[in-house]
């Protein structure tokens, strides 16, 4: 398996290659040559291992397909180590949960429970694995790494817990300052390992996305401080949260006759990307519908052709901040798919283009309308009233309390309901990361893991700068040399 750049790059590089590097050297994103087709056959035996072998066996099976430079019997050990109940908190890892009332022949919809990790949301589905695969190909190589990130709330902490205590590795993580709940600063702020570096920029996501990417781009920097990043541009991270919608399928269906469908709740489209992967593969899914909060970039393309970047001033603050993004990395691998993989328009269209004037227009592009038809993406838009009205309805409906950004794809998943069609909402973190608009919900707190019991009086260390590449690569350099 090879993989190349989405803007044209003629080197063809393999797994472990591209895992310690993010960013291709011309700026893209990597990607299979091609995708693995699963046949009938193929799903039949991949769902046979999730029934009496489980995730973990899965997730090996899944991850064999895209990595052939790790021995089998290598990447089946880290996959057993990576996806054990005792660090996701069920013998499924990730559960599917059903919103079905009393006197309801069938439910409304399922929650897939991507939540029960370390850190309480989604991102420790791939970030546990990348941990693991970092520290081993480190190890194999006598080498070390600095991972350099940025997060709107759950990266960060998500990866921090990955890799604290991993030989070989430090974390520089960048995020937005007093824009994350004070559960998520917690989370990452009273991390005192030496190996853990919190930067809080003044600025918006888009403002550390940016530094990453300036990071990446300078390739002298990037070899001299041997620099990788965690973030979803990492196509090890991607790849590993295919996984679950192959778990997800096999949960709500009998048979491989039936279809399902996805809505995601997204901001840096990674997540979502994952199900368009699935689908590539040939994983019968029906839908895949992306849900985005006020900062709704994803949400006007896909109804209009049109990508506009948001600036600073205008992304909003949300009280579902973890989607409060209005650059999304990921997007740029499915364009290229859906521009026919033409690396030279996608490198005009994400590079200088965008850059230049901050929108690209695909409405008169006969290609845009297979984002629907060939790809099948929907999309819509949730609110602040939104999510308020949904964690109500979904908790005196059902019992069940979700948390905010899972309410956001809950709302769009209404939209978008099919009674042949199974839905399946991915939850992306537990309600605990954003008690204050549970309470202005529900008038009540969310529970709490006794893990977490006093976090936010924690001591806690966090350098804040200014929205300044120069001053952060003083900052690495300072903490390497």
């Amino acid at each position: 398996m090879r993989y190349l750049s989405t803007r044209g790059h003629a080197d063809r590089k393999q797994f472990c290659e591209i895992l310690l590097e993010g960013l291709a050297p011309d700026g893209g994103l990597y990607l299979p040559e091609s995708y693995p087709q699963i046949d009938a056959s193929a799903l039949s035996r991949l769902r046979e291992v999730w029934q009496s072998q489980g995730y973990a066996a899965l997730a090996f099976e899944v991850l064999s397909l895209y990595i052939d430079d790790i021995p089998r019997d290598d990447l089946q050990a880290l996959c057993r180590k990576t996806y054990t109940p005792e660090v996701f908190g069920t013998k499924e890892i990730v559960p599917l949960k059903p919103l079905q009332a009393a006197g309801q022949a069938q439910p409304e919809m399922y929650l897939e429970a991507l939540s029960n990790g370390p850190t309480l949301a989604f991102k420790d589905m791939a970030m546990q694995l990348l941990g693991n695969l970092f520290e081993y190909e480190l190890a194999r190589r006598g080498e070390a790494l600095n991972i350099f990130g940025a997060t709107s709330g759950d990266t960060g902490s998500a990866a921090e817990y990955a890799m604290r205590g991993k030989k070989g590795v430090r974390v520089f993580m960048t995020s937005p300052n007093g824009r994350m709940s004070p559960f998520q600063q917690a989370q990452m702020f009273s991390l005192l390992d030496g190996n853990i570096h919190n930067i809080a920029i003044e600025g918006v996501f888009d403002d550390c996305q940016d530094i990453v990417k300036a990071v990446s781009n300078d390739l002298d920097f990037k070899r001299k401080y041997k620099i990788g990043t965690v973030n979803s541009i990492n196509w090890a991270r991607l790849l590993a949260q295919v996984v679950y919608y192959f778990a997800g399928y096999f949960q709500a269906t009998q048979s491989n006759d039936q279809k399902v469908s996805f809505t995601v709740p997204s901001g840096n489209f990674g997540n979502v990307c994952a199900g368009h992967v699935a689908r590539m593969m040939g994983l019968p899914i029906d839908r895949l519908v992306v849900a985005t909060n006020e900062n709704d970039v994803l949400d006007e393309f896909f109804r209009t052709g049109v990508y506009r970047v948001r600036g600073t001033a205008d992304t909003h603050e949300t009280s579902s901040p973890s989607m409060d993004i209005s650059k999304a990395s990921n997007f740029e691998r499915f364009v290229f798919d859906l521009l026919g993989r033409d690396a030279a328009q996608t490198k005009a269209i994400f590079g200088e283009g965008l850059s230049r004037q901050g929108f690209f227009d695909l409405s008169g592009d006969a290609r845009f309308a297979q984002a629907v038809t060939t790809y099948g993406f929907d999309s819509g838009r949730s609110t602040h009233a939104d999510r308020l009205k949904t964690i109500q309805q979904v908790f005196a409906a059902y019992g069940v309390m979700i948390d905010t950004h899972t309410a956001d794809g809950v709302k769009v998943a209404k939209e978008h309901l099919n009674p042949q069609v199974p839905m399946i909402v991915l939850e992306t973190a537990l309600p605990i990361k954003f008690a204050a608009t549970i309470v202005e919900a529900l008038g009540r707190q969310p529970e709490r893991p006794p893990q977490f019991e006093g976090i936010e009086a924690l001591p806690k260390r966090v350098q804040v700068m200014k929205a300044d590449v120069a001053l952060v690569k003083a900052y690495i350099q300072q903490h390497c040399d």
